[in-house]
C-alpha cells in the first residue's frame, strides 16, 4: 500500500454507490452557510444588483441577503422549495452549520445570536421537512422520516467572551458542537496559523470542562495541535476534528499530523475531511481524488470507525462561499485582510482566497455534487459497510456518545 492509495480493486460500481448514498445516513460535519448560503432567489439577485449600484460591499451585502433569505423562507413557498431542492440533490441528511467564526471580537456575540435566530426561523418555517438537531434521536428521526436536519456549531469561542455562562445561553439556543479557536489565538488558546503555537489557557481549560458538562462536542479543527493535545488530556468526552486534512498527504497549517489523528481515534473521536482546494493539495485546482487520498490515508492511520467528511464547501469559489453570485467589481471585504490597515481575523493568507477560476475542485462545484464523493470513494475500493460509516455513522456514534 502506498500513501493515500488503496491497492484493492473497487467492488461497487457507480450505480450501486449512488444507491448507497441515497439510502445511507449522510452527515456533512462542516457546512458553514447551511442556512444563509444555500439560497439565491430572483428577488435576492435583484436586490444584490441594487446594493452594487449603492456602493455596498460584499460583506454588508451578505449580511443583508442572509436576513432576506430567512424572510423569504418564512413567507414564500417558492423560496422554501428552492432551498429544499438544493438539499435533496445533495443527498445529505444532516449538515453542521456555523454560527460563529472569524471576525472582530466585539461583534461576535450579537452576530451569533442573530445568525442562530435566522436559522431557527427558517427551520420553523419548514418544520414539515426540516428539524433542528438537539440529540442523537433527532438524527435517527430525520433519516427515518426522510427529512433534513441542522446541527448548530461554532467555529470560534469569541461569542462567549470571558463569560462561561454564555455557553449555557448558546446551548439553550441549540449549540451542540464548538471549535475552540479559529486560526488565530483567542482567550481559550492558540490557533493553527499563529506565529508561535500555544496550547489551552486556564480559561480554555474551563471552557472545555463546561462544554463537557453541557454535552457539547469539542472540535479542534482550526486550533493549534497544542490546543488539540491539551483538549484530549482534559476532555472527558471524545474530541473531534470536524473538518481538516492530513499533513502527511499535503502540508497546511490547519492540517493534522498522523500522531495527532491517531490520538483522536484512540480517544474515540472523529476526523472529517475537507474538500477545499489549497488545503488538500499544493495547486489551485484539486480533484476528488485528492479528497480520497486524505480519507484513505486517515482510515489507514485511525481505522475505518473514525473518519468522515466535513466538506466545508457550499458553493463555487476559492473557499467555503455560498450560492450568491457576486457582481464583477463589487468590493470584496468579506476577508478583513482586504481592507488596508485592518487585522486579518480569518488568519488565512490572503492569496489562498484570491478569486480566480483556477481555484476549484473538479467534481465538486457546490453542495449538490456531494454524491460524487461517495462515487469516488467506491472507486477507491471502500465496501458498503465502510461507506456507510464514512458517510454518517461514524459521526453519529460520537454525537450519540457526547450529546446523548
Amino acid at each position: 500500500m502506498i500513501k493515500g492509495k488503496f491497492v484493492r480493486k473497487p467492488i461497487i460500481d457507480k450505480a450501486e454507490a449512488l444507491n448507497i448514498h441515497k439510502e445511507a445516513l449522510v452527515i456533512d460535519t462542516q457546512q458553514p452557510p447551511a442556512t444563509n448560503g444555500f439560497l439565491f432567489t430572483d428577488t435576492m439577485k435583484k436586490q444584490l444588483g441594487l446594493y452594487k449600484t449603492q456602493g455596498i460591499s460584499q460583506g454588508l451585502a451578505f449580511l443583508l441577503l442572509s436576513a432576506q433569505a430567512a424572510s423569504e423562507v418564512q413567507t414564500s413557498q417558492s423560496a422554501r422549495n428552492q432551498y429544499l431542492e438544493f438539499w435533496q440533490k445533495s443527498g445529505v441528511n444532516i449538515a453542521c452549520g456555523t454560527y460563529a467564526g472569524p471576525g472582530p471580537i466585539e461583534n461576535s456575540f450579537e452576530e451569533s445570536v442573530t445568525n442562530i435566530a435566522q436559522a431557527r426561523s427558517m427551520i420553523d418555517a419548514m418544520s414539515d421537512n426540516m428539524k433542528l438537531i438537539l440529540n442523537a434521536k433527532d438524527i435517527e428521526t430525520i433519516q427515518s422520516e426522510n427529512k433534513i436536519g441542522l446541527i448548530i456549531d461554532f467555529q470560534n469561542t469569541t461569542p462567549f467572551g470571558d463569560n462561561l455562562q454564555r455557553i449555557d445561553l448558546f446551548h439553550n439556543l441549540g449549540l451542540r458542537m464548538c471549535q475552540l479557536t479559529y486560526n488565530n489565538a483567542n482567550l481559550v488558546g492558540g490557533g493553527c496559523t499563529d506565529m508561535n503555537k500555544t496550547g489551552l489557557t486556564n480559561f480554555g481549560k474551563s471552557v472545555v470542562e463546561k462544554l463537557n458538562h453541557l454535552n457539547i462536542i469539542v472540535d479542534v479543527s482550526h486550533c493549534s495541535e497544542e490546543v488539540g493535545w491539551d483538549s484530549i488530556k482534559i476532555s472527558k468526552s471524545p474530541v473531534i476534528v470536524s473538518h481538516s486534512s492530513s499533513s502527511s498527504i499535503c502540508y497546511h497549517d490547519r492540517g493534522k499530523t498522523d500522531s495527532f489523528a491517531k490520538a483522536i481515534a484512540d480517544q474515540g473521536g472523529f476526523f472529517g475531511v475537507v474538500t477545499i482546494p489549497g488545503f488538500i493539495q499544493d495547486t489551485y485546482t484539486a480533484t476528488l481524488d485528492d479528497v480520497a487520498d486524505h480519507i484513505v490515508h486517515l482510515t489507514n492511520v485511525m481505522g475505518i470507525d473514525h473518519v468522515g467528511i466535513g466538506t466545508d464547501k457550499a458553493g463555487p469559489g476559492p473557499g467555503t462561499d455560498s450560492m450568491i453570485e457576486w457582481p464583477e467589481g463589487m468590493t470584496n471585504d468579506r476577508l478583513s485582510s482586504v481592507i488596508p490597515g485592518q487585522f486579518n481575523h480569518t488568519g488565512f493568507r490572503l492569496e489562498e482566497h484570491r478569486l480566480t477560476d483556477e481555484y476549484k475542485i473538479i467534481g465538486y462545484n457546490d453542495f449538490r455534487d456531494w454524491p460524487n464523493i461517495t462515487i469516488k470513494l467506491a472507486e477507491r475500493g471502500f465496501n458498503e459497510i465502510e461507506l456507510r460509516k464514512i458517510l454518517g455513522l461514524n459521526y453519529l456514534r460520537v454525537f450519540k456518545e457526547v450529546v446523548g
